[in-house]
């Protein structure tokens, strides 16, 4: 490859060419210079050192940018959740936080049945129905598409004391198995659990 054939800035450092495993490291750069520095040693070597800073620039700017989407958060999860005024809980996992934060996107605005409906989902991950009780001034929330009790309950109890209107009280009912969903199971490996394990499988 001769200087004027292929000249420097030719090539971009984000290409396909330059995203091998190889190169997740360290940029390339030698592939940017005419041929005549490629048997420079020292000019290899400086070229090495300056393509392990480029690829750690790049991979700055990538993590960078996943902190500004819910979904690929992660160290900057803090800012979503002083946004929302959401208390920061490092111990927890990744995803649990990022359901919250979308759980408080989701009640923003006026609660409606649906509003709550989608809050609840957001934190059990399944289908959940509301049941709506006007004159006891309540509502009772029935999971349906997840068995037994969900988890993070603390969290979701406080999130819908938070956008429920304030005279409303509410609480909760529970999906299990009982016998007659069972007659279809293989009892050879359901005889293996607890019956509180089978409620829930």
């Amino acid at each position: 490859m001769g200087y004027g054939k292929a000249l420097y800035g030719g090539h971009f450092y984000a290409d396909e060419n330059s995203n091998t495993e190889d190169e997740k490291f360290c940029v390339d750069l030698m592939k940017y210079l005419p041929e005549y520095w490629h048997t420079v040693e020292e000019m290899k070597l400086i070229q090495s050192i300056l393509g392990q800073e480029v690829a750690s620039v790049i991979d700055c700017k990538k993590d960078i940018i996943n902190q500004m989407f819910i979904e690929t958060a992660t160290w900057g999860l803090s800012r979503w959740e002083k946004i929302f005024d959401l208390e920061t809980e490092v111990n927890k996992s990744y995803e649990f936080r990022r359901e919250r934060i979308k759980a408080k996107i989701r009640g923003s605005g006026t609660t409606t049945k649906q509003l709550i409906i989608n809050v609840v989902s957001s934190f059990s991950g399944g289908e959940v129905e509301v049941i709506e009780q006007p004159e006891q001034s309540s509502f009772i929330i029935k999971f349906i598409g997840v068995k037994g009790i969900p988890a993070n309950m603390v969290d979701l109890t406080n999130t819908i004391n938070e956008i429920k209107p304030a005279h409303l009280a509410f609480s909760f009912e529970y999906t299990y198995n009982y016998w007659n969903t069972l007659i279809d199971r293989d009892w050879s490996t359901l005889n293996k659990s607890t019956w509180e394990q089978v409620k829930t499988v």
